[in-house]
């Protein structure tokens, strides 16, 4: 079943138990599911869906953060809730010692030797953990590693 099939029947079952929450949430993962079809005129592969569910997930999080600081604790729950249900879409999240591992493996296969390496070493990390790991994430421990801390 693809991902397009599965939302569309959560979205249906949403709908039934009239769970407004979900529903809403469910809409907004369809509505860019949707679009980012549109933009690259055909169906998303299983990689481009992780990568959409991530950047929705990163969006989120985002906004989370811009609430708390802001005090809009009822946008806070509203976003966490929604943030909590794309994340049910996703592959489960890497542990540390397993996103150490795939940094070390990505490391060792371009040779990286320093921080001017990130670039490379990113480019062969990312499509491994796309939907796995937060970008943000890799991004810092791969730095601390390459620099030697």
């Amino acid at each position: 079943m693809s991902f397009k099939e599965i939302v569309e029947t959560e979205l249906i079952k949403a709908a039934k138990q009239q769970d407004k929450a979900r529903l809403s949430t469910l809409r907004l993962m369809k509505a860019a599911l949707h679009n980012r079809e549109i933009d690259l005129h055909r169906e998303l592969n299983e990689a481009e869906v992780l990568q959409l569910l991530s950047s929705m997930a990163k969006q989120r999080r985002d906004s989370i953060e811009q609430f708390k600081l802001g005090g809009r604790d009822d946008l806070v729950q509203k976003e966490s809730l929604e943030l909590e249900m794309i994340q049910a879409f996703m592959p489960q999240q890497l542990s540390e010692e397993e996103l150490d591992a795939e940094i070390e493996k990505a490391i060792q296969e371009v040779q990286a030797a320093s921080i001017k390496d990130m670039g490379k070493v990113m480019k062969v990390l990312m499509p491994k953990v796309t939907g796995k790991a937060d970008g943000k994430a890799v991004n810092e421990r791969l730095k601390a590693r390459l620099s030697g801390s």
